[in-house]
């Protein structure tokens, strides 16, 4: 089985003001994803974006907060960052519940044309998750806030 190399990224200036994001995580596995944050956090720092951190239960609650947010008028954000883990168990919960979660997310995706970041790991065990929140440059949450910022751009480019 070969390795896969994550390419290297770096971010890029923006056109405009800084971007304001928020960040929706799942804080369950809190080493996991407080890895993903401060990795992501440091992509941040790169463009000068600021950036807020909302906790919601699990999960299964990103979708329904994400709609929340971008729904609120309070506010208004630039681009969304999701993240969380999902850790397969002995039960068909975790199907159920990573299908559900995916399909919210493209399905607010797809609607409202935001720029989202999705940072959710659906691994087998909790070391396959601590792999991907490393302080290394296979860290999934960078590759989300890579991806989002990338949206973020797309959308200003195309006056969005």
């Amino acid at each position: 089985m070969s390795t896969i190399h994550a390419p290297a990224r770096s971010a890029k200036a923006f056109a405009g003001p800084p971007p304001r994001l928020l960040v929706i995580q799942a804080p369950y596995y809190d080493k996991v994803v407080g890895g993903m944050l401060r990795a992501a956090e440091q992509v941040f720092v790169e463009v000068g974006a600021r950036h807020q951190v909302i906790d919601v239960a699990g999960g299964y609650e990103l979708p329904a907060a994400l709609r929340m947010a971008i729904q609120q008028t309070a506010e208004h954000y630039d681009g969304y960052l999701l993240l969380g883990c999902v850790v397969r168990g002995e039960t068909d919960h975790y199907t159920f519940i990573c299908d559900a979660i995916c399909n919210g997310v493209m399905q607010i995706s797809v609607e409202t044309g935001a720029a989202i970041g999705f940072g959710l790991l659906t691994v087998d065990t909790l070391q396959q998750a601590l792999a991907r929140a490393a302080d290394d440059n296979h860290n999934k949450g960078a590759e989300a806030a890579h991806a989002m910022l990338g949206q973020i751009a797309l959308r200003r480019r195309w006056g969005l």
